[in-house]
Parts: C-alpha cells; structure tokens; sequence
C-alpha cells in the first residue's frame, strides 16, 4: 500500500493543491517558502501518531492567508492509498473506514481531515438566503474556532481541489450560496476515533538535518535512546542481572569513599545553617548517576564516534556538522527498520531536506542507494545531486505565486519515449532548472558563458537575482527539455534562445569560387535551411503554450553580439586569440568594418581558432556597463522573468544612469531629476510611462529603454 495522492485545500501556503505519488522513492523539490515543510505536516497530520493530537489543534494560521477572512471556510486534508493489502485485517480496517470497493475487495482508499464550522453553525449559513451578504457577514463576524470540528472521513469520492467541488461542498461566498446538507455523501463516511489509519501503518519523519546536537541531548528527540529504548524490552533480564550487581557494588564504593562522606556531611550541615531543620531535606546522597536497574542502565549508553584514524572516539558535540547530520541521519533510518519490522499494513519514511551539511558524493550516493522494499519514502530536497538521481516521474515540484504555493508534476501527460528522453537530460547541471523560477534555454557554451555576464555587467543584476536558470542544452532539441514547461506540468516561463544561422555574405554560385569559398558557401546554405526548419518547428511546438517564448539570432550569436554595436569589444580579445602582428592588424580592421560579411567571417573564425567556448571567455571578461546586449537576448530575458518587480527595474535604471555622469553629455541637475523620478517610480507615486518618456528624454538609445518595454 502506498500514498498516491495528497490533496490541500486552504491549508497554510496551499489555497489549493494535489500532489501525486508513486511505489517506491518519491521527491518533492521547491524553493524556500514554497510549502514543503507544510506538505510533510499536513502528512503528519494524518499518518504520525505522536503528532495526531495536533490535528485536533487548528488554528486561524492553518488557514490559506490568500483567503483574506479565514472564517466560515474549510481546512481539508485528503490523502489517497492504492493497492491496498488484500489482507484480512487490513481489508477489515478499510472496508469499514476508508476503503472503496472494487470487485468485493478494497484497491483504493480515501482517507480524509475536514476542519469545519461545528453543524449549528453549518446550518445557520445554509440558511441563509442567496445573495444576503449582509446576513452572511452578521454571521461571519461572530464565528470563533471554539465554533470549528475536526473530523476524518473515508470513502470520499469528491474531488477537492475541484473549485466547484468546494463551492458545492461548502459554500460560495460571493453569491452567498450554502448547501442546507450537513454531510453530503461525496466527503465520505466519518471514522471512529478508535479506527484511526495513523495507528495501523509504520510512519517516520526525519526532519531537516540542522541542529542534531541539541536532537542527541533531548528525551524524545534522541535516536539512539529511541533505538535502545526499542531494544531493552527484549533483553533478557538474566544477561543483565550480573551487570546490574556491580554497578550496585560499584556505586556503594564510591558512596564509601572517606571524601565522598565528608562532602556529603558538609553539603547537608550547611544546607541546616542556611534553612534550619524544618526546611532541610530529609535525605541527600552522593553517589554515581550510573543506574543499576537493567533497562536504565541499557538505555544511558551513549553513541561515540571517531572520524579520523588517530583511534580517537568523541561524542557527537565533537563531531563536524556533516559527520553528527550522518550519524543522526542513520539512526533515524534504522529506528524506521525497526519499527518496519512490527509488519504494518504500510511502511512510510519521511525525510525533510536530508542535504543539510552532507557532503554532495554522500547525497548521491545515499539516494542512489536509498531502498526499502515494501516502503514508500518521500523527501523533499533543494539538492540537484540528490535530484540527479530522482526519478522525474517521482517529482512534485511546488512554486510560489504571491502568498500561493503550487504544486507541478513534470511527467504529467507524457509518454515514456517523452519521459525517459527528460530523464537522460536531468543530470546534476541540467537539473536546476526544476529548481528554478524561469529558465532560459540556449544551444552552446558561448551563450551559456556571456549571457551572465552581460546581465551583471550591463543591467546590474544577476540571472539568479531575476530567478533564471540559464540551461546550455549543447544542441538544438530544445523541444526534449521545453516540453517540461505546459499547463499539466510546470506552469513556469521557458525561453528557448537560437540561431537562425542566416547567410551574412553572398552565395551565389560562381564558377570563379575557390574549392574553400564554394563549400563555404554550401555550409552556409545549409545552415541557413536548417535554421528555417528549425523555426518551423519550434512555431509548431509552442503554438498554444504561453509558457514558452523561442528568441532567434537573425544570423549567429557571435555575429549578432558584434552588429549590436559590440566591434571594439571584440577587438581588445584579438590579442588572445592571434599572435601575429599581422594577423591582429588585419582582425582588427575587419571586425571594425560595417560589413556583416567582413566583421561576421572574422569573429567566426576567431570561434573557429581558439574555440567558441574560449573566445566567450575572453570577451566576458573584457564586458562594462558600455557592452549592448542584442535585442533578442534582452527580449528572451525578460520573456522569461516578468513581470519587472519596480524594485528590480529601478535597480537597473540607478545602475545604468551611473554610465551617463558625464556633465559634458548630461547635466548633473537633468540626471538629479531622473533619479528622483526612479525614486518615484520605487514608492509608487510615479508609473512607469510617464517615466519611461523622461528616461528617453535624457538618455536615449540606452537598453534600460528595451528593458522597460517589456515591465
């Protein structure tokens, strides 16, 4: 039996979200804030024993913030089983609570929390007429949660997530519309608290590896008095009986010590000094803290451990932090054999961010080998190498919207060829782009070196600060990756950067061509074909999904860098690239030439001789706040990050004002001016048209003016 679904409804970060499950190890993936460590408590809420009285517990910050006034509205927690054990007893627990039955036996069960308005309550809204607000409000304003319930239902068949669902179940507010049905039979039948499902299955949560010093001092939090506490019950009493009397022995010799005694007389007489007899304790003691009851004793070992090979063994506040998160990480994982061993109907291991100071070939290799049988575990994780090993039909992603948190399944729809092409593709570097906000798609190393810079050096932001993840696909089967960004699966903005591969010199056949010039010339027909095709076909494969943006070099993306007024940049490289004094002298002229048939055959074959990926290194580095950016890539960047925060843009304005101080081109009192505009601009007191027109005013020709096109 295994989780195949989990539905959140008003719950915390979720207004509403489904989650869905696979046998085996599953990975929930998301950026900070977006909802993974609710998903894991609502999960507890269900199926953690030690924490089902929480669920009794709700509270007004369990509810959904997005709902504005929580009262009134539901909290529903829904988590799905398939392939239930045809066991007899589990078949007896879920037929008569959660079960649905399929062919006389139980296959799939439904096990829900519902927090409500109590039935009085219930009834009063159903009461009212449609579309009295005023009514309602009257209501609505008197409700606490001494008013609410939790209860657990089975057998449900609605859809929650289902808006209209939860308009039909609950209640529409706006028009005013509650059902007059207390308990319609789409929630399911209410379970007995004595049925409860958490109380059948084996569940372990592993929290996020922080602090796991402070967890080995704790009573409760301890694993490995967990452990020995799990074990001393099946001790014999005969294998400890002869210990037991030496720790006896050996505490009656200490207390016997002549020092001992003395201390002991002098500790009670000055306690009598100070309080008098009557307020002095009737009896005190020195002796060890070692105890001699059996189970006591078994249960005060302590864990030491040694992590060099000078033989020297330390307790866990010793260790380094990777070390004591290893050793906690552990334990915990064994805790989950043992108690898998009591053979529950399900076995489920929870762990939250296991990454947490392990070192990256640990994280690999721990989830690579990460297996129980008969065992579903589900982690969450901001690791690309634990993600590398994930498999991406076993992924939730959750994102942020504002103060909602969705969830996205990236295989949602595709067929195995689809699925098993992604998975080839999410390696350890590929794979941040499930971590991120946006991505941008490029098909080479030189883009995937300049862009960054470019964005830094010229706008005075970064990639990440805009939320990108920049892929280098290294060819140009975009569509094998692109296809992750839709509707059904990751509802995150894609842009796809190419070239077009355009002719930027005359091909026209001529019998005077050299052998060179005339396959020259071929190669570059063919490119440009294969460019239109490529167009084409990407047109076709976005049409209809506005997650994906494509952005085309009219020729190439050396050629475009240098027709974007980029010329003298190229030439400071050429001294990297050419040691001939000839040969720098004529690069030189030619990248100045106004001739996209001159400039274009220099730059690629500057590409061509030192490597297209080494060339973009030394133009990277020869980049300032005066490089242009070609249009197509400003267009892809803001494609893929909009809206423009006004604080992100006003950056970018501040940083590129800073390129025009000059007094003799602008006056230091017109630049004042523009600055208090952008100030404006950040608090809300001026928009962005009007500030675009005095930017334009002032600085005309600058790329902030492309970028404000796009905010």
């Amino acid at each position: 039996m295994h989780i195949s679904r989990v539905q959140l409804v008003n719950y915390r970060n979720f207004e509403r979200a489904s989650f869905h499950f696979h046998k085996g190890i599953n990975t929930v993936i998301g950026e900070n804030g977006s909802g993974k460590t609710n998903l894991f408590r609502a999960i507890r809420l269900m199926l953690d024993d030690d924490f089902l009285r929480w669920a009794y517990r709700l509270e007004e910050a369990d509810f959904h913030r997005g709902l504005g006034n929580w009262r009134g509205h539901w909290i529903i927690i829904s988590v799905e089983f398939a392939e239930v054990s045809q066991d007899e007893a589990v078949q007896a627990l879920f037929l008569h609570g959660t079960g649905v039955i399929e062919n006389e036996a139980v296959a799939r069960a439904t096990y829900n929390l519902i927090f409500r308005p109590n039935a009085s309550l219930r009834t009063r809204l159903g009461q009212l007429a449609e579309g009295d607000h005023a009514g309602l409000a009257t209501i609505l304003s008197a409700i606490t949660l001494d008013e609410y319930e939790t209860v657990f239902t089975g057998k449900s068949t609605a859809d929650f997530s289902d808006p209209a669902v939860y308009d039909e179940l609950v209640g529409d507010f706006e028009s005013v519309q509650f059902p007059e049905e207390l308990h319609p039979a789409s929630l399911g039948g209410k379970i007995p608290g004595i049925m409860s499902v958490s109380k059948e299955v084996c569940f372990t949560f592993v929290q996020a590896l922080r602090d796991v010093v402070s967890e080995f001092q704790g009573q409760r939090t301890n694993p490995l008095l967990t452990l020995l506490r799990s074990k001393s019950g099946d001790l014999d009493p005969a294998v400890l009986a002869p210990i037991s009397e030496r720790v006896k022995e050996l505490n009656t010799a200490i207390e016997a010590i002549p020092d001992v005694g003395e201390i002991r007389a002098d500790i009670r007489q000055t306690i009598r000094d100070a309080a008098g007899e009557t307020y002095s304790p009737a009896s005190l003691a020195v002796r060890s803290a070692v105890p001699a009851e059996a189970d006591r004793l078994f249960q005060s070992l302590k864990l030491f451990v040694g992590e060099t090979d000078d033989d020297y063994e330390g307790t866990i506040n010793e260790l380094s932090l990777g070390g004591a998160n290893l050793i906690y990480l552990t334990l915990k994982l064994l805790e989950f054999k043992y108690q898998k061993a009591k053979q529950a109907c399900a076995n489920f291991l929870v762990i939250e961010e296991p990454e947490a100071h392990i070192h990256t070939h640990i994280q690999k290799t721990l989830f690579d080998r990460l297996s129980y049988p008969d065992t579903q575990v589900i982690y969450s994780t901001h690791s690309t190498q634990i993600s590398e090993v994930s498999n991406v039909e076993n992924v939730n992603i959750l994102g942020r919207s504002g103060s909602r948190c969705e969830a996205f399944r990236p295989s949602a729809g595709l067929d195995e060829p689809e699925i098993r092409s992604i998975q080839r593709y999410l390696d350890a570097v590929r794979s941040n782009l499930l971590f991120a906000k946006s991505v941008i798609l490029v098909e080479g190393d030189a883009e995937e070196i300049l862009l960054p810079t470019l964005v830094k050096e010229v706008l005075g932001v970064s990639l990440d600060e805009l939320g990108i993840s920049l892929i280098n696909i290294r060819s140009t089967g975009f569509e094998n990756v692109a296809i992750l960004f839709h509707d059904r699966r990751i509802r995150r903005r894609c842009a796809i950067v190419t070239d077009l591969d355009a002719a930027f010199f005359n091909t026209d056949p001529n019998p005077a061509d050299s052998d060179s010039l005339r396959k020259a010339k071929e190669k570059a027909l063919g490119s440009q074909a294969a460019g239109i095709v490529r167009r084409a076909r990407l047109t076709a494969f976005k049409d209809g999904n506005d997650w994906i943006s494509v952005h085309y070099a009219p020729r190439t993306f050396e050629v475009e860098f240098v027709a974007a007024g980029n010329a003298e940049l190229a030439v400071s490289a050429v001294n990297s690239v050419y040691s001939q004094a000839a040969t720098i002298l004529a690069a030189t002229e030619e990248l100045r030439s106004n001739d996209p048939a001159v400039y274009g055959k220099r730059i690629l074959t500057m590409a061509e001789s030192a490597g297209k990926g080494w060339l973009a290194i030394q133009l990277a580095k020869r980049v300032t706040g005066a490089t242009r950016i070609p249009d197509y890539i400003v267009e892809a960047i803001f494609s893929a990050h909009r809206p423009i925060s006004r604080a992100v843009l006003a950056n970018m304005i501040e940083h590129r004002l800073k390129f025009h101080q000059d007094p003799a081109v602008i006056a230091d009192a017109q630049l004042a001016e523009l600055r208090g505009q952008v100030k404006a601009f950040r608090t809300g007191e001026l928009e962005i048209d009007p500030l675009r027109e005095a930017i334009i005013g002032v600085v005309a020709g600058d790329v902030i003016i492309d970028v404000i096109g796009h905010a």
